[in-house]
């Protein structure tokens, strides 16, 4: 076998790696979801409460650091689990929260979901198609985090809602980056781990949901 021929080899499995760990990940990123909607509904129905909620909350963050510490081995598909419902359970009492203080409540919720929807299939399907490499966000993107973090932390004691509504089309933004950036990863074999690129590609999605939710409030909701 010559060199040529060694190399179209070596192309093949390449290309069937990174399709593996594209199907493994987009079926797994499905799964998680469905198991987020599936605790928060649950939570809703419960009424838990705020406090709660951020318990959770603290929780699902806590596992985030568990299922990266255990990608590499079966027990990272539990910790994902855990983490997705976790996330879910959290996200039950916000939500609870917009159906009870807006009129149009439902709608606000409804097209929060199907803007996330929009967002992510667009940008990642374009990312997709067109396999182009987007690491040159790296950069851009952690420096807008930092930017984001401070701006989320002092906006704590100014409380000022320009600010937060600033911050919220901020973090839509940059996630709607990463998601550019980390599906750019795994279609050119950067990211070979499917739970890895699952995690990545779900805080995205949850945080674009959060932040719409945040902004259709704040400029359609109807006491």
């Amino acid at each position: 076998m010559n060199e040529v021929e060694l190399n179209i080899g070596r192309s093949q499995k390449s290309a069937l790696s990174v399709n593996k760990v594209v199907r493994n990940t987009y079926m797994l990123l499905s799964m998680t979801l469905f198991f987020s909607a599936i605790c928060a509904v649950t939570t809703m129905a419960l009424q838990v409460s705020q406090g709660v909620g951020m318990m959770l909350l603290i929780g699902g963050f806590i596992m985030s650091f568990v299922v990266r510490s255990t990608a590499n081995s079966s027990k990272g598909l539990v910790a994902i689990f855990v983490f997705a419902g976790l996330w879910g359970g959290a996200l039950g009492p916000v939500i609870s929260v917009y159906l009870a203080a807006y009129a149009n409540g439902s709608a606000i919720v409804a097209q929060a979901l199907g803007g996330t929807a929009i967002i992510f299939l667009s940008l990642s399907g374009y990312a997709l198609t067109t396999r182009k490499n987007f690491n040159f966000l790296g950069g851009f993107i952690f420096t807008g985090m930092m930017v984001v973090i401070v701006a989320m932390i002092a906006n704590i004691f100014l409380q000022i809602p320009a600010l937060s509504l600033a911050v919220s089309a901020a973090v839509i933004m940059l996630m709607s980056g990463f998601i550019l950036f980390d599906t750019s990863r795994i279609v050119n074999g950067g990211e070979r781990n499917y739970i890895m690129a699952t995690i990545s590609l779900y805080l995205s999605i949850i945080n674009i949901f959060v932040h719409l939710l945040h902004l259709l409030g704040a400029l359609t909701g109807r006491e």
